[in-house]
C-alpha cells in the first residue's frame, strides 16, 4: 500500500506526490510536507493524517477557499481510495491501492518499411458476417460452430462494459481463449487521425498491461488500406523476416486486423506468438476480423465516453476556478465562514454590496456547496430585462396568452425546479412582479401568464442588490413584506477598498486567467504597478480590477505588467510614498494639474466653463480633480483670488 496524491489539475498537474507516515500538511508554503505552488491554496491549507488502523483523514486548516472532497466542502473527513480532493485551483486523487497506478501500456514500433507477402482480406468479406452462408455451411460439430459461440460471448461482453481499459482487458481475455496468441494489443487512434493515443497491450499470462513490440509498418498498412493481415510463418515470409522488431521478439506468427466504424478506421487489434507449434491460420484471421467487426463500435463508444468524462472534469474544474472567490483577508474569511454555514440550509439569502464585489460568485458558491449542486443554477438580471418581458421570462406563458405567444413556454422559475434561482438587481423589480414573487416565496407555486392552474416548484431563492433595500422600503419603492421574506439571511460583500490586502492575490489570479484565455504568456507585475493597484480606490471593485489586468496583458508589450500598461485612471491618482514613479508619468501628472488649475482660475471657479476650455466633460473634470487630489489646492486658489480682488 503506497498512499499518494495524483495531481489532476493545477500548476503541478500530472505529478504524483507520495504521502509520508503520520501527519502531513498541504499548502503553498515550501515548508509543508506537500508543497503546492498554487496561489489559490492557503499557506497551510489542510492536514492529512494517517491513523493507527491505516486509514487516512483530511482536515481543513481554516483555509480561505476551503477543502472539497468529491465536490463537497469538508472540515474533517475520512478518505477512501479514489476520492477527489480540491484545494483552490489544484485537484488531487487520493490513491492507496496498487492497481490504480497508471501503468501505461508500452508499445514499441519498428519503423522499417517492408512489403508484406501474406494473405489479405477486407473485413466485410469475413464469412462470419454473412448468416446466409453460415446456414449452408455449418455442421453442428464444426469449428465454425465453436467460433460462433465465442463471437456470441464476446458480443455480450463488449456491449455491457463502458470503461475503456476494462473493455480492452476483457476483450483480450476472450481472444486469448479462442486464438493461439501469446501477446496482444488493442490500438486506438484519436478521432479522425492516424496517431495512436489509446494503447492497451499485454501477454496471455499477465493480467496487467505489459510491453509488446509492434511493427509500425504492419499497423500503418492495416489502418491505411483497411485490410487484415495474417503472417503464418514470419521467419520465412519474405520481407517480414527482415523486420528487426519481429526478429528481436522471435515472432513466429502474427495477426493484425482493423477496427472500423462507419467506413472509418479507428484502430486495430494486433496478435502474435513466438511458438512454432501455435501458428495462425486463415480461419483465425476470419474469426479475429469478425471479433473486430462486433467490438469496434463498443471500443469507439468507450473511448468517446472516456474523453467526454475527462473533458467534463476539465471544464468543471475550469468553471470552478473562474467562479471561486479569491482572497485571504479577514473580511473574505468571514465571507467563507458565512457561506459554509448557510450553504447546507434552505434559507432564502439576500446578498448586498456595491457593483463588482462578487455577489453572483457568492451565490454560485452557496449553490455549489449545497445538496442542490447537481441541479440548475438559473441567474436572472431583473434590471436587464424590460418589465413587459420579465413576467413572461420568470413565470412562462400559455399559448395565446398574448400576441406572439404561439406556443407554451416554461419560465425560468420552472426550469430551475430542484435548483437555485438567483435574482440579481432585485431592487429594480417592478411592484406588480414583487407581489407575484412574494407568492412564490410563501407558497412555492405560481401561474404562467395566461394560465389558470398553479404550478408547484421546489427552488431555493438567492437575491442580490447594490441598493439599500431597507431605505427603499422606507421610501415606498420596495414592498416591506417581500423584503422580510428575502432578508431571512443577509450577506454584505465588502468593497475592494476595504480589503486591499487581497489585491496582490486577485491580481495574480487574473493574470493567470487571462493569460490562458487570451493565449499570451503570464507576466509578473512590477513593483510600481502593484503599488498603484493597491493604492487605487477601485470604484468598480473586483470587476474593475479584472478588466484592468486583462487590458494590461493584451496591450502591454514588455515581459512584465508595467505602470504604463494600467488604465489612465490609476496613473492619475496620488502616488504612494513607497512607489518611485517614473519621470514621464510624474511630468504628465504635473502638466494635468497645472492645466486644470489654470482653467479653473481663468473661469473664476466655474467648473463647467473650465471643462469646456479643456475640451472634456464636466464629470470627467471632477474625476480628474478627485484623482489628482486637487480639491484643496483649487479651493485655496479661489480663496486667494477672491481676497486679492477684494
Amino acid at each position: 500500500m503506497r498512499p499518494r496524491l495524483l495531481v489532476i489539475a493545477g500548476p503541478a498537474k500530472d505529478s504524483i506526490i507520495p504521502l509520508p507516515e503520520g501527519e502531513a500538511t498541504l499548502g503553498r508554503d515550501p515548508g509543508n510536507a506537500v508543497a503546492v505552488p498554487d496561489a489559490s491554496v492557503s499557506r497551510k491549507h489542510c492536514l492529512l493524517r494517517k491513523e493507527e488502523d491505516g486509514r487516512f483523514q483530511i482536515k481543513d486548516l481554516d483555509s480561505r477557499n476551503g477543502t472539497l472532497v468529491n465536490g463537497r466542502a469538508a472540515k474533517e473527513q475520512w478518505l477512501r481510495h479514489g476520492d477527489e480532493i480540491a484545494t483552490g485551483d489544484s485537484v488531487f486523487l487520493f490513491l492507496v491501492e496498487e492497481d490504480e497506478v497508471v501503468a501505461a501500456s508500452r508499445v514499441e514500433f519498428d519503423e522499417q518499411q517492408s512489403t508484406v507477402e501474406t494473405k489479405l482480406i477486407h473485413p466485410r468479406e469475413s464469412v462470419y458476417l454473412h448468416p446466409e452462408r453460415l446456414q449452408r455451411e455449418l455442421p453442428e460439430t464444426s469449428q465454425m460452430a465453436r467460433n460462433l459461440n465465442a463471437l456470441l460471448r464476446i458480443s455480450r461482453v463488449v456491449h455491457a462494459i463502458r470503461d475503456l481499459e476494462e473493455l480492452q482487458a476483457q476483450l483480450l481475455d476472450l481472444i486469448f481463449e479462442v486464438l493461439p496468441a501469446e501477446r496482444g494489443a488493442i490500438l486506438l487512434a484519436e478521432s479522425g487521425g492516424q496517431e495512436l493515443n489509446f494503447l492497451y497491450a499485454r501477454t496471455r499470462r499477465a493480467r496487467q498491461p505489459q510491453l509488446v513490440r509492434v511493427s509500425r509498418t504492419i499497423v500503418r498498412q492495416v489502418m491505411k488500406d483497411n485490410v487484415a493481415i495474417l503472417g503464418i510463418d514470419v521467419p520465412s515470409s519474405g520481407n517480414l523476416r527482415k523486420v528487426e522488431s519481429l526478429v528481436a521478439s522471435e515472432v513466429m506468427t502474427l495477426l493484425c486486423v482493423p477496427l472500423s466504424v462507419f467506413q472509418r478506421v479507428i484502430g486495430c487489434i494486433y496478435l502474435d506468438s513466438t511458438s512454432a507449434g501455435d501458428q495462425f491460420q486463415e480461419d483465425h484471421l476470419e474469426l479475429l476480423t469478425a471479433i473486430a467487426g462486433i467490438s469496434a463500435v463498443a471500443l469507439d463508444n468507450a473511448r468517446r465516453l472516456q474523453w467526454l468524462e475527462e473533458e467534463n472534469q476539465r471544464l468543471t474544474t475550469e468553471v470552478r476556478q473562474e467562479q471561486s472567490l479569491v482572497g485571504e483577508s479577514a473580511r473574505i474569511k468571514e465571507i467563507f465562514q458565512f457561506l459554509s454555514r448557510v450553504a447546507s440550509t434552505e434559507s432564502t439569502v439576500l446578498i448586498e454590496g456595491e457593483s463588482g464585489t462578487g455577489k453572483e460568485l457568492a451565490a454560485r458558491a452557496l449553490h455549489r456547496n449545497s445538496h442542490r449542486a447537481t441541479k440548475p443554477f438559473v441567474a436572472i438580471n431583473c434590471a436587464a430585462i424590460p418589465e413587459t418581458l420579465l413576467e413572461s421570462d420568470l413565470f412562462g406563458h400559455e399559448r395565446g396568452a398574448f400576441t406572439g405567444a404561439a406556443v407554451q413556454k416554461k419560465g425560468r422559475l420552472e426550469v430551475a425546479d430542484g435548483g437555485v434561482v438567483f435574482l440579481d438587481e432585485i431592487g429594480e423589480l417592478a411592484p406588480a412582479l414583487q407581489v407575484k414573487l412574494l407568492r412564490v416565496l410563501q407558497e412555492r407555486e405560481f401561474e404562467r401568464v395566461g394560465g389558470t392552474h398553479p404550478i408547484k416548484i421546489d427552488v431555493r431563492l438567492i437575491a442580490a442588490t447594490n441598493r439599500d433595500l431597507s431605505e427603499a422600503v422606507r421610501n415606498g419603492d420596495f414592498r416591506q413584506d417581500l423584503y422580510y421574506r428575502l432578508a431571512v439571511v443577509k450577506l454584505t460583500m465588502p468593497p475592494l477598498r476595504e480589503h486591499r490586502e487581497d489585491i496582490p492575490m486577485l491580481t495574480r489570479h487574473f493574470v493567470q486567467k487571462y493569460a490562458k484565455r487570451s493565449k499570451v504568456k503570464a507576466k509578473p507585475v512590477s513593483r510600481e504597478a502593484m503599488a498603484a493597484l493597491v493604492n487605487y480606490e477601485w470604484p468598480g471593485n473586483v470587476r474593475e480590477l479584472e478588466n484592468a489586468i486583462e487590458r494590461a496583458l493584451v496591450m502591454g508589450s514588455s515581459d512584465a505588467v508595467l505602470l504604463e500598461d494600467l488604465p489612465e485612471s490609476l496613473l492619475e491618482q496620488e502616488s504612494p510614498a513607497e512607489m518611485c514613479e517614473g519621470k514621464y508619468h510624474a511630468s504628465v501628472k504635473e502638466l494635468k494639474k497645472q492645466l486644470i488649475m489654470d482653467a479653473v482660475e481663468q473661469t473664476r471657479g466655474n467648473y463647467v466653463e473650465a471643462a469646456g476650455m479643456l475640451g472634456v466633460h464636466p464629470n470627467y473634470l471632477h474625476r480628474l480633480i478627485r484623482n489628482l487630489g486637487l480639491k484643496g489646492a483649487l479651493q485655496e486658489l479661489l480663496r486667494e483670488r477672491n481676497r486679492f480682488l477684494a
